[in-house]
This record gives C-alpha cells, structure tokens and sequence, in this order.
C-alpha cells in the first residue's frame, strides 16, 4: 500500500509502566508473552542495554517529556511534577513544526490531583484523553479518563484494550496529516487500592507457579534488616506476566492497524517503559533503587529511519529518547535537552556514545548512580535527606556491583578491600556525571573496607 505522506513521519510513543526488560523474549524471557515486541525488535532497532534515568513514575515521566534530568527540569517526586518551567518538550516541539499532538492515558505530572489534569498543565498536547493517576480513577475493567473539556470519560475494555483503541481511533482521525501520539499505559504497574497486579480474566493462572527471574528467585520474602520489605514475587509475578501478555498483543494490534491505514512506512514508533519492578526485594515497595530490577527497561523503535537497526548494545537513557524523535523526524533538538540521539548513533554520527549511564534515585532516599558495561556504583544520601531538594552536600557508598560476573546484583563489593581502587574510579565518573548536569560537586563517604578474605555481603542483606 502506498504511503500517505512522504513530508514528515508521525511518531507514535507505546508507553508502558512498571515493565522489567526481561519481561520480553529478546532479554531471554521463556514464556513467550512478547512475540510483537521481539519481531518488531528484531526487524527495526533494539536498545539491548536501556534505563530509566529516574526510577519511579512521575520524574520519569517528566524527564521524558523534556529529555533533562531531574535536576534540571524539578520532578523531585511523584507529588512535584508540573512541567512548568518553560523547557521544550516533546508536545511543543513537535507543534511547532506543524503536527498534530495527542495524548492517551496515564499523565502523573499534574499538581492537581489524580483525575482531570487542567490544560495548562497538559504541556501542549492539543488532544487530551487521560487521567493524571490512572491507577487512582481506574480499575482493571473500568477505565476513566478525562477529555479536553475535562468530562469524564469511561472506555469500555480491559484497560489496556480501552487505551488502545482510543489510540488507533486517533491515528484513524488523523491520518492525513502529519502527527505525534503518545500512548501511556498503566500497565504492567501494579493496581494500588488492591496491591495486585490485575491481568485480563483467565491470564494469571496460565503463568502462575512458571519462571522467575534469577534476582526475584534468589532474595527472600523478608529480611531482619529490613522488616518492611517483604517480597511480593511470587503473590504476583503470573498477574505480572498476564499484564505483559496483553500489553504485547495491544501493540501488535497498534502496527496492525498502521499496516492497514498504510501508514507503517511512514511512522516512527517508539515502545519504552519509565521504569521497572523488583517486587519489593530491594526495598519496601517496588522500584526507587539502581538496581537492574528497577533501572532497565525494554526499548526499541521502528519505522523511517530504524530498520535495520539491529540490536545496539549502548547504553541508552530515557533522556536520550526525545532527542532520538525529534532527530529522527527531521526537527532541531533543542540545546536544553541533556540526551543523545540514537537515530544519529546508528546511522554513524554519533561516535563518542558515553561509556556509562546515570540515574537519579529519588522520591524516597534520594541517590546517585552511574552504569558501566561492567561496574555499577551507587550512593545515598544520609537517613532522613529531603526528597524534595534537587541535589544533597553530602552522599554516603552504598552499592558496588560486578555485573560481568554478578548480572543480577546479588554480591554487594562496596566494603571489599581488593575493590578499592575500582571505587575510585566509579567515585570519580559519578561526580563527572553529577557536576555536567549542574549537580554542586558532593561530598562522598566512603564505605569502611574489610579484607577480602572475609565473607562478602550480599544486597538483599543491605537492602535500602
């Protein structure tokens, strides 16, 4: 079928919550829940090693929106959002260049509440059908947003179907012209008035009792250090993976349906989640840690400019994202964002990729992290630091990992001897990353060293 267009590619933002990379069958998953998502990975350009840069939902979100980090652009918490400081964004950018711009779903960057989000804080979006806290005006088979006008609409379906149709009912309406859409989903993030995650009726017992990932599998249910963390991996993990399920068959609907209207030559389509879950093993709830389980995220894109792409084992950040669509699409990359394109990595014009990656823990005890392709290091700030301040004096060592011989963070090195000088090393990349984003340089803590030859300590041991 011919393409509608040959100006400008609409992109489409597949948004998920809460969704761990090894959810997908192309990060080694066994029970085949993914078969769009690893095609379409396969087919177009798999980000292998994506993050978060923020790992809970409204600082995520916001950081997506306008590609900074939190220190730059004020999402310190779940409850400190509003995208109101004037940053680009996604939404105006690609109004500026003549697109239509839509938004479906979970918005969690309003400081109004969990219902209807006023316009002037729906950062520009000319189409508007969502709910700032879909978790809190929702339920699995009832799912209220909220209109332009902000009247309360309820789309029938399990919620993921409910969002989807809403999605390709926009695409449908706006096919002839030029368009930018994203599409969030509350899924696979649990369901709070309940503690659940709810899938589609009949999902859970089809992997109830199957695979857990080896981190999951190895931490226990509770800890003495940490009497509030007790685990939920194995109450949720088949309502987990039935959420997954769906979600992989919506987006399949999602290319279907730009297959049929003729558009999926001419459609950029971006599917990414904020952040992922580690079923309150590392600590008392589920994410807000740098450990994998709560940092790493599947990501791929298709469509002009992707196929081909291949699997790129950089390491890429949420705040890469806007800047990869807005290169991507043809359209200037304002200097405020803090990312890098991806679309100019794979076609060659990106040759110093950065060696590692930083994360922002916070909402919570707030942290520091950088990622390389072997080490991860991690600090925190003291007990009791305000969540609500862009940077902290002072930070204490926390965590230490060997992801080349320990991938799923069991073995905690920060108080071994024998890794002295890698700390140091890791100390000093960190506070590079800290200060380029207009971080003060802080003061860290080192961690009192033991002899190697004593027992090393374990994270679930230290959990935080």
């Amino acid at each position: 079928m011919p393409r509608k267009r040959n100006d400008r590619p609409n992109v489409v933002i597949f948004f998920t919550d809460q969704q761990r990379h090894d959810s997908t069958g192309v990060h080694g998953n066994p029970l085949g829940l993914t078969p769009n998502f690893d095609r379409v990975a396969a087919a177009g350009t798999h980000a292998y090693h994506s993050f978060t840069c923020a790992p809970v939902c409204g600082p995520a979100r916001a950081c997506l929106q306008t590609g900074t980090y939190i220190t730059t652009n004020g999402a310190l918490t779940n409850s400190k959002t509003y995208l109101g400081t004037g940053l680009p964004s996604l939404p105006r950018c690609f109004n500026d260049a003549g697109y239509h711009t839509g938004y479906i779903g979970k918005w969690h960057l309003s400081t109004k509440g969990a219902s209807a989000v006023p316009e002037d804080q729906r950062d520009g979006y000319q189409y508007w059908l969502g709910a700032n806290a879909l978790e809190h005006t929702s339920d699995t088979y009832r799912t209220v947003v909220y209109d332009n006008d902000d009247n309360e609409v309820l789309l029938p379906g399990y919620r993921v179907d409910a969002l989807t149709d809403a999605g390709i009912r926009y695409i449908d309406q706006h096919r002839d012209e030029p368009f930018y859409l994203m599409m969030s989903f509350l899924e696979p993030h649990h369901q709070n008035h309940v503690d659940d995650y709810p899938p589609p009726d009949g999902y859970r017992a089809t992997y109830d009792g199957r695979w857990v990932p080896p981190d999951l599998a190895a931490l226990p249910a509770h800890n003495k250090h940490n009497p509030h963390a007790g685990g939920s991996t194995h109450a949720h993990l088949g309502g987990y993976w039935g959420m997954v399920k769906r979600l992989d068959e919506a987006f399949g609907r999602l290319m279907d349906a730009l297959k049929s209207l003729g558009l999926d030559e001419d459609t950029i389509v971006l599917f990414t989640s904020d952040h992922a879950c580690h079923f309150k093993t590392r600590n008392g709830e589920y994410k807000r840690s740098c450990h994998e389980s709560s940092i790493r995220v599947p990501t791929l894109f298709t469509g002009p400019g992707f196929m081909g792409g291949g699997q790129r084992r950089e390491m890429v950040s949420l705040v890469d994202l806007p800047p990869t669509l807005l290169d991507a699409a043809g359209l200037d990359v304002p200097d405020s964002m803090e990312g890098r394109s991806v679309h100019r990595l794979i076609h060659g014009r990106e040759p110093d990729w950065p060696a590692e990656m930083f994360v922002q823990v916070c909402d919570g005890h707030p942290g520091r992290a950088v990622r390389t392709a072997r080490w991860k290091y991690c600090v925190m700030a003291p007990d009791g630091a305000s969540s609500s301040s862009r940077h902290h004096d002072t930070y204490e060592e926390a965590f230490l990992y060997d992801l080349q011989h320990d991938p799923h963070e069991l073995t905690n090195l920060i108080r071994q001897e024998s890794h002295i000088e890698v700390k140091r090393v890791m100390r000093d990349r960190l506070i590079r990353r800290m200060t380029a984003i207009g971080e003060p340089e802080p003061t860290i803590v080192e961690a009192e060293t033991h002899p190697s030859g004593q027992r090393e300590v374990t994270s679930a041991e230290t959990l935080m």
